[in-house]
C-alpha cells in the first residue's frame, strides 16, 4: 500500500552509506557555511527589524531542524531576505510565524510541494527582484552613513528623503559598503569555493579596525556600537493566544507560509540542478513547518531554505 503520509528525512537515509571521508568533507563545509551564515544572521535580524540575537537564534534552532528533517541533502536554512520586507516592525510575529509553521506542516502532510512548483517562474523572479529592491532601498541610509534622524515608510519617499540628506554621505561608511559589494561579486571569479560574503567580512572588518586604531577614523560604526547582543542561551517562553488575535494575523501568516514554501522548494530546485539530487519537496516542507513552529519559542524569526548558504555547501564539498 502507497505511503499517505510523505515524510522521509534524507538525513537519515545518508546514514546508511556514510563514511569518514564524507564525515570530513561535511565539516568543513560546516565550518565554512557556519562562518557565513554568523555575520548573515545578525544582518537579517537588524533588518527585519529585531536583535541580532534574534536573527542568531534563528540561523542556529531553525537551521539543525530544517536539516535534520528536511528531504534535501544539502539544504541549508535559517533567516532569508525575502522575509524582511514581510515582518520588518510587525506586532504578534511570534504568533504568525507559529501559524505559518503549522501552515507548512498542513502542505507537506497533504502532498502540496508538488504542486507548488507549478508557480510560473517569472512570477518567482518578479517577487523576489522586487523583495531585492525593497530591501535595496531600506539599506542606502546605513550604507552612505547618511545623518538621518528617521526614514519614511514608503518607497518614493524614502527616496526622496535621500536626496535630501544626500550632502551628509560619510565617506567612510561608503567606502567600506561599496567595498563589500565588489568583494562579495568580484570573488566567485577567482574562486567558486570560497564565498565572496566571507572574503568581504573578513577584509573590511579588518580594515576598518585598523582604520580605527591607528589612522584615528571614525564614523563609521560597528554592530557593537550599535547593539548589545546577549550571550546566554535563550530561554522557551509561552505565547499569549486568543481567537482575536488569531483572526487578525491569519493573513500574515499565511503570506510568510507561502513564501516561505515557495524560497525553501526553489532552492532546493537549484540544488538539485547543480548535485543531480531530486529533494523530496513534501519532507521539506514539513521541515519548514516544524522549525518554524518552534524557533518563535525561543525568540527567533521565520526561516527557509537559503539559496546563497545551500550554494556554499555545495561548492565546498557539503
Amino acid at each position: 500500500m502507497k505511503n499517505k503520509f510523505d515524510f522521509q528525512p534524507v538525513f537519515f537515509l545518508t546514514l546508511k552509506n556514510y563514511s569518514g571521508k564524507k564525515f570530513f568533507t561535511d565539516l568543513m563545509a560546516g565550518i565554512i557555511v557556519g562562518i557565513v551564515a554568523l555575520p548573515l544572521a545578525i544582518a537579517f535580524g537588524i533588518a527585519s527589524g529585531v536583535s541580532p540575537e534574534q536573527g542568531l537564534i534563528t540561523a542556529i534552532i531553525a537551521g539543525f531542524i530544517i536539516s535534520f528533517l528536511g528531504g534535501s541533502t544539502v539544504q541549508i536554512g535559517g533567516p532569508t531576505g525575502a522575509f524582511i520586507v514581510v515582518v520588518y516592525g510587525f506586532e504578534g510575529l511570534a504568533i504568525a510565524t507559529v501559524l505559518a509553521g503549522i501552515m507548512l506542516l498542513l502542505m507537506g502532510a497533504l502532498k502540496l510541494g508538488t504542486v507548488i512548483k507549478f508557480i510560473p517562474y517569472p512570477i518567482i523572479v518578479g517577487f523576489t527582484s522586487g523583495i531585492a529592491l525593497t530591501i535595496f532601498t531600506t539599506q542606502i541610509k546605513d550604507l552612505f552613513g547618511l545623518e538621518m534622524t528617521a526614514v519614511p515608510a514608503d518607497f518614493l519617499s524614502k527616496w526622496g528623503a535621500y536626496f535630501e540628506y544626500v550632502s551628509t554621505i560619510n565617506i567612510g561608511s561608503m567606502v567600506v559598503g561599496i567595498g563589500s559589494i565588489l568583494l562579495i561579486v568580484l570573488t566567485p571569479k577567482l574562486s567558486k569555493k570560497v564565498p565572496g560574503s566571507l572574503v568581504a567580512i573578513i577584509v573590511m572588518t579588518a580594515a576598518v579596525y585598523v582604520l580605527k586604531k591607528y589612522a584615528g577614523m571614525t564614523g563609521i560604526e560597528t554592530i557593537g556600537d550599535r547593539f548589545e547582543i546577549n550571550a546566554s542561551l535563550p530561554q522557551p517562553t509561552m505565547l499569549s493566544v486568543n481567537m482575536e488575535t488569531l483572526h487578525l494575523l491569519f493573513p500574515a501568516a499565511f503570506t510568510i507560509a507561502i513564501l516561505g514554501a515557495i524560497e525553501s522548494l526553489l532552492s532546493a530546485t537549484v540544488a538539485d540542478g547543480v548535485t543531480g539530487d531530486k529533494h523530496n519537496s513534501n519532507t521539506e516542507l514539513i521541515a519548514q513547518g516544524a522549525a518554524n513552529l518552534i524557533v518563535p519559542f525561543f525568540g527567533g524569526i521565520p526561516a527557509t531554505g537559503a539559496i546563497a548558504r545551500t550554494m556554499t555547501n555545495i561548492n565546498n564539498g557539503g
